[in-house]
């Protein structure tokens, strides 16, 4: 679990943001000055990355940077008017509201990584991509089967100290089948 952002934390990075970087929407920079202005509010604020997947979050963008100048997400619904996501600011303090700055090495930024938070509603498998599933499927598999080889291993070596050659056969059959299937992996 991470530990929570202190709102002077939150302040510092607005603050340092605002100074550095040119906004490509200047109620952008309204709604940045009335959250550092306002601590409570500044409280409930989390900064996240892929906030479309949040219940209310604002994406604010930087000059340089293709993103959209500014989208305000709520509930199912978008959109690029800054004015009401700054209505709805004042009118649901109380209500967490997700951030996502888009700025120029946004990922390489440390001011940025310090108040970052790990967003609670992207989607478990977000970061997978069809291929990465696979190869942790296979990866799993592997695994499994050779876990599987030196339990067989055990086993046989057990039933060799017993005496037991039926059981030694059978156990040695099944290893055989095993290492073919191993070798479909690598």
């Amino acid at each position: 679990m991470q530990t929570p952002i202190s709102v002077d934390e939150k302040k510092d990075f607005v603050r340092w943001f605002l100074n550095h970087y040119q906004l490509k929407k200047r109620e952008s920079v309204w709604i940045l000055n009335y959250l550092m202005n306002h601590e409570s509010l500044l409280s409930s604020v989390h900064f996240v990355q892929e906030v479309k997947f949040c219940p209310r979050g604002m994406e604010i963008s930087a000059q340089g940077v293709s993103d959209p100048p500014f989208r305000f997400y709520k509930g199912q619904v978008m959109t690029n008017d800054a004015e009401k996501s700054f209505h709805d600011l004042r009118m649901n303090q109380d209500e967490p509201v997700y951030i996502q700055m888009n700025f120029d090495n946004a990922q390489q930024s440390s001011k940025y990584a310090l108040v970052l938070e790990e967003n609670p509603y992207l989607p478990k498998d977000y970061y997978l991509n069809e291929r990465d599933k696979n190869e942790a499927e296979r990866l799993l598999s592997l695994s499994l089967l050779k876990h599987r080889q030196k339990e067989l291993e055990g086993k046989i070596d057990a039933a060799l100290i017993d005496g037991e050659r039926n059981k030694f056969k059978e156990l040695c059959n099944e290893l055989s089948s095993l290492k073919q299937d191993l070798n479909t992996f690598l």
